[in-house]
Parts: structure tokens; C-alpha cells; sequence
């Protein structure tokens, strides 16, 4: 049975879909969770406000693509477990976010820790963060090859 699966089934089990299926499935939300778990969120540039602003839907997508991030309503922009999963697996994401967010520490400090450019996406108050400013600007190193 093996030899008579096409190229797509073998990829990974991944399916394929077509624009015109997903756009056919705008606001069907469990079209749209089999395609995130088919590794398809691409899927959801075309998905109707009401599935944009689904928490659930949206969280389990920037799980596995931040990029998601983007699509998502305003207020799931300012939901800081949404943003905080998105940007852990892309940093750059932290631009779509809420500005109260892009100045929450926990935010900072995932983004920050992943590539100090961040910072320009980061609010000027949490840039005066003890903890931030740190690693955005370490110490000089004492160099020990004197002893």
C-alpha cells in the first residue's frame, strides 16, 4: 500500500490545499485547525474576522508559525500568552503586537535573548529596564590572561 501514496502523503502526511478550497472554508473553524495542524497556517490569511479573533485558534497557530501573529484581531495583539508564544519561534513578530506588550518584560526578554535587534520594536520605558538594559548593554569583560 505504501507505493501507492502520491508525493504529498508522503511529505510528512502533509496535505496540500488548494487557495480556492481554503477561501471556500473562510469561516470554518475546524477547516482551519486540521489546516494549522497540517502545518498549513498560511490558511488563515484568507479566514473571516471571527475566526481572526478566535483565542484558541489563533494560540495554537503562533505556536508553530509567529508569523500568524500578523493575521490575528487587535485585541489577540494585546493577549500576552499569544504574543509570547507567537515570538518564541519569531522574534521579528514583535511588531505586530500591541504597544502595551512590545513594553511587557517577559516579552522583551524572549525577544531580546533571540537577537538584541528587538530592541528597536521594544517600548522606550522597558529599554530602561535594569534587567534589559543588561543585556542589551553587558559590562565589559575583565580579560583574566594577565594571572
Amino acid at each position: 500500500m505504501e507505493e501507492n501514496k502520491t508525493d504529498e502523503e508522503k511529505e510528512d502526511n502533509e496535505v496540500e490545499y488548494k487557495i480556492e478550497e481554503v477561501e471556500e472554508h473562510f469561516n470554518d473553524r475546524e477547516f482551519m485547525l486540521e489546516a494549522i495542524k497540517n502545518k498549513a497556517t498560511w490558511a488563515l490569511a484568507y479566514a473571516s474576522e471571527k475566526l481572526l479573533s478566535d483565542r484558541d485558534l489563533i494560540l495554537e497557530a503562533v505556536k508553530s508559525d509567529g508569523q500568524v501573529l500578523y493575521y490575528a484581531s487587535q485585541e489577540l495583539r494585546d493577549d500576552k500568552e499569544v504574543v509570547l508564544e507567537a515570538v518564541k519561534n519569531k522574534w521579528l513578530i514583535i511588531k505586530y503586537a500591541s504597544k502595551r506588550l512590545r513594553g511587557d518584560k517577559d516579552i522583551a526578554l524572549e525577544v531580546i535573548n533571540q537577537n538584541k535587534d528587538a530592541k528597536i520594536y521594544l517600548t522606550d520605558e522597558i529599554l530602561k529596564d535594569e534587567d534589559i538594559d543588561l543585556i542589551l548593554n553587558p559590562p565589559p569583560q575583565e580579560d583574566n590572561a594577565q594571572n
